[in-house]
C-alpha cells in the first residue's frame, strides 16, 4: 500500500494582502524527506509552510488542491498535532514570563505557554523532559525565556515541536538572530534528528543553514518553483546568481554550502 505524502501541492496560488504570494505551485514532498525550500526574502517560500499547517489558504480554483498527509478536510488542532512547527514568530510570541519546560508541554495544546484550563498529565510532563534532554537542555526547564539566549530559546521551540511525537518537523528561518556558534550547534542537532528519521522541511533564504542530510532542494523565486531536485544538482552558482539577484561563488564542502 503506497504511503501519502506529507504534503502535495497541485496549482496552488496564495493571496496575502493584495499580493499574489504563491503562483501556480505544484509539488510533492514525501513524509521521512529531508528537503530545504530556499529562495530570498518575500519569495513565498514561508506562505508555502503556512499552507501546509492551515495558517494560509490557496485560492479556490479548479485543478488546484493541498493535500497533507493525503487529506484536504483537516481539522486544524488535529493537523497541527501530527506536526512540529518553528518559527521565528513564535518565539516572538512569548511576551509573559514562562519556563522552559511550560513552552515544551505546550507543544501539545498548539499554544504558547501553559494556561489554567488546559489538563497537564504526568506522562506529557514525562515527554516534555525527554524532549528537552534530546535537545541537550534539561538545565533550561526552569528558567524563564527572557532569561534565555537566542540559541537556547530555539532549542526550546525545537522540543516543543518534538514533544508530541510529530510526523514531520517544518523549519521556517531556523536561524534567524543565531550567532554563529549558536547555529553550528543547532545544524547538529538537526543532523542528528534526521539522522533517527525524522522528517525535516526547512524554508530559509541561508544557504549555511543546510546540512549534508537535506537530500533535496526547491528553489523559489516571486511566489514560483524555479528548481527542485537532489542539492548537488540544484545548488550551482549560476543558478544562485540567479536567484538571489548577483554574482556568487559557490563552496560545498562535506555537504555544506557557503555563498560569497
Amino acid at each position: 500500500m503506497i504511503k501519502p505524502a506529507l504534503i502535495e501541492f497541485e496549482r496552488v496560488s496564495i493571496i496575502r494582502g493584495n499580493v499574489v504570494a504563491v503562483k501556480d505551485v505544484s509539488l510533492k514532498i514525501g513524509v521521512g524527506e529531508h528537503v530545504a525550500i530556499l529562495g530570498p526574502n518575500g519569495c513565498g517560500k514561508s506562505t508555502l509552510v503556512k499552507a501546509i499547517s492551515k495558517e494560509c489558504n490557496p485560492l479556490v480554483e479548479e485543478g488546484s488542491w493541498v493535500h497533507v498527509f493525503g487529506r484536504d478536510d483537516w481539522n486544524v488542532f488535529e493537523l497541527r498535532k501530527m506536526l512540529g512547527i518553528v518559527s521565528s514568530d513564535l518565539m516572538e510570541r512569548c511576551t509573559r514570563m514562562v519556563s522552559g519546560r511550560e513552552i515544551v508541554l505546550s507543544g501539545f495544546f498548539s499554544t504558547i505557554g501553559v494556561w489554567g484550563y488546559q489538563e497537564i498529565t504526568p506522562q506529557m510532563i514525562q515527554s516534555a523532559d525527554r524532549a528537552l534532554a534530546m535537545m541537550e537542555i534539561p538545565h533550561l526547564a526552569d528558567r524563564y525565556t527572557d532569561e534565555m539566549s537566542s540559541g537556547e530559546a530555539r532549542r526550546v521551540l525545537l522540543a516543543r515541536a518534538l514533544v508530541h511525537d510529530p510526523r514531520a518537523l517544518i523549519l521556517d528561518e531556523p536561524s534567524t538572530a543565531l550567532d554563529l556558534s549558536a547555529q553550528y550547534e543547532l545544524r547538529e542537532i538537526l543532523r542528528k534528528l534526521a539522522q533517527a528519521g525524522i522528517g525535516i522541511v526547512m524554508v530559509t533564504h541561508h544557504l549555511s543553514d543546510l546540512f549534508p542530510e537535506i537530500e533535496r532542494v526547491i528553489l523559489m523565486s516571486q511566489g514560483s518553483v524555479v528548481a527542485d531536485g537532489p542539492s548537488r544538482i540544484v545548488l550551482t552558482a549560476p543558478r544562485l546568481s540567479a536567484l538571489f539577484g548577483r554574482p556568487l561563488e559557490l563552496l560545498e564542502r562535506d555537504g555544506y554550502y557557503n555563498l560569497w
